[in-house]
């Protein structure tokens, strides 16, 4: 009995580390991708990126230590000189209708939303009229 649970805990404890080595390799992939993209190095960043748990990466010394130090030495980069070509003026212009477009799409759509609620609301209403009256023909709810 005693060699059984030994084999069990010894089994149990194999994995525990591997899934634990894993987690690691997978932190350290998510800081290296993080990096390449000139993205923020955060505790944040680097758990939504790996998959990983926030606890995890607090309590992994190393890891924490390099998370921490990629953070302190982000800073904010300056604004790009705009060259004053026309092809870059070009660019701009046409950055900003479509992000104003896409503002506006956004905005048409909420709207279309809300209409959809409302009228999905004075839709229940009306069965609900329907049913009170005991009127022929309407459908029961299920």
């Amino acid at each position: 009995m005693t060699d059984a649970r030994t084999k069990r805990t010894q089994t149990l404890t194999a994995a525990a580390k591997a899934k634990s080595q894993a987690k690691t390799q997978a932190a350290e992939q998510a800081l290296r991708r993080l990096i390449k993209r000139g993205e923020a190095i955060t505790f944040q960043a680097v758990q939504r990126e790996a998959g990983v748990s926030h606890a995890f990466l607090y309590n992994h010394p190393d890891l924490r230590g390099r998370i921490e130090q990629l953070r302190a030495q982000a800073r904010p980069l300056p604004a790009p000189a705009i060259p004053a070509d026309a092809e870059s003026t070009l660019v701009l212009a046409l950055t900003s209708q479509i992000i104003r477009l896409k503002k506006q799409h956004r905005q048409e759509i909420q709207a279309l939303r809300d209409a959809l609620e409302q009228a999905h609301g004075e839709n229940l209403d009306l069965r609900r009229e329907l049913n009170r009256r005991g009127l022929p023909g309407q459908v029961q709810p299920s």
